[in-house]
C-alpha cells in the first residue's frame, strides 16, 4: 500500500476546484437553510444553471469568460425568482419536494436532445477554456510545493475560485450582521412573529433564495472551470453531498460550510484512494476495486444520518441556534 501516494492525493484535494465549488454551494445553502429556514433540496439545479450558463455563453454566443460568468449568475437569480414566487409560501417538506423536482427538471432539460446544439445533451459541453486562459496573468510553468504543484492554468482556476469564495464569505458575513440578516434569522425562528411586526416575510425569503442561488451558481462555475460541463454531475446525489458538507461544518454559520466542504472532500479523496488500496493489498478480498470505490458513498450516507442525529448544529454551529425547520 503506497501511503505516500494516498496522502499526497488526499492533501491535493484541499485546493481542488471541487472543494472550492462545494464551499460556495454550501455557503449558498447556508443562506437558504441555516439563516432563512428554507429547506432547499435542489441546490444542484442552481449549480447546473451557473455552469451551463457560463459554457453556453462562450460556446454559442462567443462571449468573454467574465461576461459569461455574469450571465450564469444572472440566470441563477432568474431561476430563483421563477422558483420562489409560486413556492415560497410552502413550508418544510413541501418546499423540499418542489425544489428537488425543479432541479431534476433543469437537469433533464439540459439532457434532452431537443437542444443538443446548445447544451450538448448527454455529452455535455467542453472546449470553453480559451478566453479564460488567455486572461491568465501567471507565466507558463509549474509552481508550488509538495502535493500542491500545478501549472499556470490550474493555479489560475484556484486563485480565481478562492477570490470568489473570499468575496462571497465577506458578503454573507456582512449581510447576516445587518438588520436584513437579523430579520432573516427571525423568519427562521418564527415567521408568524416576524409578520406580526409588519415585515414582509415572503420578500425576505425570496431575496435569500436569490442570494443563495447566485452563490451556488458561482460554485457550479468554479466546479466546471478546469474541465467540462456534464449533466451527469448535477444529479440528486450532488445536492446530498452539499448538504453533508453544510451540516458537517454548521448550517447557521458563515465559515461552517467552508470547513465542512474541506473535510468532506479530504475524506472523499482519502477513501477513494484508501479503500481500493485495501482491496489490492488483500485486506478486502470479498470486494473489487470498483466496489470499494463505491463504498465511500455508503459511508457518506451513514455519516450524514449520524450528523443529523447526534450533531445537527455541526462543528462550528451554536447549539442554541435553531438549524432545522420545525
Amino acid at each position: 500500500m503506497d501511503w505516500i501516494q494516498i496522502l499526497s492525493n488526499t492533501a491535493s484535494s484541499i485546493l481542488s476546484p471541487a472543494t472550492i465549488g462545494y464551499a460556495l454551494a454550501a455557503l449558498g445553502l447556508a443562506v437558504h437553510f441555516g439563516y432563512a429556514g428554507l429547506l432547499n433540496m435542489g441546490i444542484a439545479g442552481f449549480m447546473a444553471i451557473g455552469a451551463y450558463g457560463y459554457a453556453i455563453s462562450i460556446l454559442t454566443f462567443d462571449l468573454p469568460w467574465w461576461l459569461a460568468a455574469m450571465i450564469g449568475l444572472v440566470a441563477a437569480a432568474i431561476f430563483a425568482l421563477i422558483l420562489g414566487v409560486p413556492t415560497l409560501r410552502l413550508r418544510g417538506d413541501y418546499l423540499a419536494i418542489v425544489t428537488i423536482a425543479a432541479a431534476e427538471v433543469v437537469r433533464l432539460l439540459f439532457l434532452t436532445t431537443a437542444f443538443d446544439d446548445v447544451t450538448g445533451s448527454a455529452d455535455g459541453l467542453s472546449g470553453y477554456h480559451a478566453s479564460f486562459r488567455e486572461a491568465n496573468p501567471i507565466p507558463p510553468g509549474m509552481y508550488g510545493f509538495g502535493p500542491w504543484v500545478y501549472n499556470e492554468n490550474q493555479w489560475w482556476v484556484r486563485i480565481l475560485g478562492l477570490l470568489t469564495l473570499a468575496i462571497a464569505v465577506l458578503v454573507v458575513w456582512m449581510l447576516m450582521r445587518s438588520p436584513w440578516g437579523r430579520v432573516l434569522k427571525g423568519i427562521r425562528e418564527d415567521e408568524d412573529a416576524v409578520r406580526a411586526l409588519g415585515k414582509n416575510a415572503f420578500a425576505y425569503k425570496l431575496q435569500a433564495l436569490v442570494l443563495g442561488g447566485v452563490l451556488a451558481a458561482a460554485g457550479g462555475i468554479v466546479y466546471a472551470l478546469p474541465s467540462a460541463v456534464s449533466p451527469g454531475v448535477y444529479v440528486t446525489s450532488l445536492t446530498f453531498f452539499v448538504w453533508t458538507a453544510l451540516l458537517l461544518g454548521g448550517a447557521a454559520t458563515v465559515f461552517g460550510p467552508l470547513l465542512g466542504s474541506l473535510i468532506f472532500w479530504v475524506l472523499q479523496t482519502f477513501l477513494s484512494n484508501f479503500l481500493p488500496a485495501l482491496v489490492q493489498a488483500g485486506v478486502l478480498p470479498f470486494m473489487t476495486q470498483i466496489q470499494a470505490g463505491t463504498l465511500r458513498f455508503i459511508l457518506v450516507g451513514v455519516a450524514l444520518m449520524l450528523l443529523v442525529i447526534f450533531m445537527p448544529q455541526g462543528i462550528l454551529g451554536n447549539k442554541k441556534e435553531l438549524t432545522f425547520v420545525k
